[in-house]
């Protein structure tokens, strides 16, 4: 038997009993959509991951102070004493360290002629933009000279001009910080969600840190010149893992941590955290796939009893047609053809419910929607291939008949 009369065949039966044929691709369908929707949840999360691990950078260091204990109290990550900008610069000279900065963060209340916005404020050097990979997308940042002279200047994330200035035209005009006027100068491009924790990047505003400290955030009763934390830049081709140990050993030795003692500060790798999370997240989105693929199994059981079924109804056909000159590898591909064909259907039909579905998920839940090659190819074979192996047993049982004993089936 030609492909073409398997083809036209395997239609013929599929169009000839279509509620039947609908109600047996209903696993393969709810299988394929499963498997699509997982897969996509999956790659979104993934590309997601990979933006915010491009947004941190992966050669960047944050030095944060440990806890304190107040009244027997733990007053929780970083409100221990603080670091000062010496610290900074001992960490700046060492020579696996490409730049280095001290952040001085909190919250602020900006306000301009059209809004009221409260955001985060950070006060660093003219090398932050560097450390944290940080380009204006317009205006300018602002220099070492200014930074160093506590200028009046910011520069604004992509969130907080947009509701400071609603209209746009950010560049050159002033706004007031708890009460301190200022002017912007830039706006930065977006960054996103990042940091580790999940935060928008963007809605932030930028300034020169000892303006900051000494008009805004105000000093530190314990270290003079104070920053809440560092970030460091290593170098390129550096391992930061040693990085690491260095930096903690230099700290431990300039806060006078005690041998045995446990560190009063923090030395954080954002981009390792967010790969942790990346891996759990793949994992999670496997074991949902290989829970979802369970549904394309029980279709396939559901195609071979219809196939099964099938053969017993078409018995006295197959009897004619082995009569006529057809032989038993011709009727084995008629019914493998009937079986890829119903669950390739199942299939398109799932690949079509699991499309809606993840632009469903994409719409609610704010994630890159990512439909890749892969995933169609993987949800399509998928079908196919459970027609191929549920179909063989009934095709080989078909073309096993007895062509005299099919002609007397009644």
């Amino acid at each position: 038997m030609k492909y073409g009369v398997a083809t036209s065949s395997a239609a013929e039966a599929l169009f000839s009993n279509p509620l039947r044929s609908l109600l047996t691709m209903l696993g393969i369908i709810i299988g394929v959509a499963s498997v699509m929707v997982m897969m996509s949840i999956g790659e979104g999360a993934k590309a997601a991951i990979e933006k915010q691990i491009n947004s941190v950078g992966t050669n960047v260091l944050n030095l944060q102070p440990g806890s304190m204990n107040r009244g027997g109290r733990n007053q929780g990550g970083s409100s221990g004493r603080p670091f000062s900008e010496s610290d900074v610069a001992a960490v700046g000279d060492l020579p696996f360290v490409e730049s280095a900065t001290g952040v001085l963060s909190g919250q602020a209340n900006a306000v301009s002629e059209e809004a009221n916005w409260v955001t985060n404020i950070q006060g660093g050097s003219a090398s932050f933009f560097l450390v944290n990979n940080w380009k204006v997308d317009e205006g300018r940042e602002f220099t070492e000279q200014e930074a160093q002279g506590g200028s009046a200047v910011v520069v604004l994330g992509k969130t907080a001009a947009a509701n400071l200035f609603p209209d746009g035209n950010v560049i050159g005009q002033r706004i007031r910080i708890n009460s301190v006027p200022v002017e912007v100068i830039g706006v930065l491009e977006s960054k996103g969600q990042g940091g580790g924790m999940g935060q928008d990047r963007d809605d932030t505003v930028v300034a020169p840190l000892s303006m900051v400290r000494n008009r805004i955030t105000g000093g530190n009763r314990w270290v003079s010149r104070h920053v809440s934390r560092i970030q460091v830049l290593v170098q390129e081709g550096y391992d930061v893992t040693e990085a690491q140990d260095e930096i903690t050993t230099l700290m431990r030795e300039r806060r006078r941590v005690e041998p045995g003692q446990q560190d009063n500060f923090m030395v954080v790798n954002f981009a390792d955290m967010i790969k942790q999370r990346a891996a759990v997240a793949e994992t999670m989105s496997t074991l949902l796939a290989f829970t979802a693929a369970v549904s394309l199994i029980v279709g396939g059981v559901g195609v071979m009893n219809i196939m099964l079924v099938s053969v017993t109804e078409r018995t006295r056909e197959i009897g004619l047609r082995m009569a006529i000159g057809a032989r038993g590898g011709d009727i084995l591909l008629q019914f493998l053809f009937e079986a890829i064909a119903l669950c390739t259907l199942g299939g398109l039909i799932g690949m079509a419910i699991g499309w809606i579905g993840v632009f469903g998920y994409a719409q609610i839940s704010s994630a890159p929607m990512v439909v890749s090659p892969i995933i169609v190819a993987t949800a399509l074979g998928a079908a196919a291939s459970v027609g191929l192996v549920f179909g063989f047993f009934p095709a080989r049982r078909a073309a096993q008949l007895d062509p005299i004993q099919a002609l007397r089936y009644d």
